[in-house]
C-alpha cells in the first residue's frame, strides 16, 4: 500500500470537502467524502445514526468505516469527528498523509450557523468552544502537515496546503 494519499482533518465546516475538491482536481487524485461512505454504508443519513445510535454509537461506526478505506492517490475528506478514533486515524497515518485545516473560533462561528443539521457530533449540552478545544488537540496530534487558515479564501487554503506538500 502506498502512503499517497492526502487526509484532511479538522472541525465541521473547516472546508475539508471544498478543500479536497479542489486540491484533487489539481493533483489529478481522485476525491473521498468520507461521511458520504459512512452513510452509503449504513444506507442511512449521519443526523439518522446519531439519533438512533447515539455520539458513541456513531464514532464507533466512523471508526469501523474510516478504518475499511482502502485507497491510492485520492484526496480524503473526514468528519470533524473522525479524530476520537485512534483505529481510523492510525490507519490514515499509514496510507496518507493527514493534513489539519485549522480554523479560529471566530470564523467558525461565523461558518456553523446550524451546528444541529449540519449533523456536528457533540454531546448533549456541550458548547461549540468546548467542542473545538477538545479536538484541537487531536487533530494537532495527529496532522502531518497543519495549515492555519486564517482569514484566507479556499483558493488561498489549497494555495497554501500544495506549498506544504511540496
Amino acid at each position: 500500500m502506498k502512503k499517497n494519499n492526502i487526509i484532511l482533518i479538522g472541525m465541521p465546516a473547516s472546508g475539508k470537502s471544498t478543500v479536497g475538491v479542489i486540491l484533487a482536481k489539481i493533483l489529478g487524485y481522485n476525491f473521498l467524502d468520507a461521511d458520504i461512505v459512512i452513510q452509503e454504508k449504513e444506507n442511512r443519513k449521519l443526523s439518522e445514526i446519531i439519533e438512533s445510535e447515539g455520539v458513541d454509537g456513531f464514532i464507533d461506526i466512523e471508526n469501523r468505516i474510516n478504518t475499511g478505506i482502502e485507497v491510492e492517490k485520492t484526496v480524503i475528506a473526514t468528519g470533524g469527528s473522525v479524530v476520537y478514533g485512534k483505529e481510523a486515524m492510525e490507519h490514515y497515518k499509514n496510507i496518507g498523509k493527514v493534513v489539519y485545516l485549522k480554523v479560529g473560533m471566530e470564523v467558525l462561528t461565523k461558518r456553523l450557523k446550524d451546528v444541529k443539521q449540519r449533523g456536528v457530533v457533540m454531546k448533549e449540552g456541550q458548547s461549540l468552544i468546548s467542542l473545538y478545544n477538545e479536538r484541537s488537540s487531536l487533530y494537532e496530534k495527529y496532522a502531518d502537515i497543519t495549515i492555519d487558515e486564517k482569514n484566507n479564501t479556499m483558493e488561498e487554503v489549497v494555495a497554501d496546503l500544495l506549498a506544504a506538500l511540496s
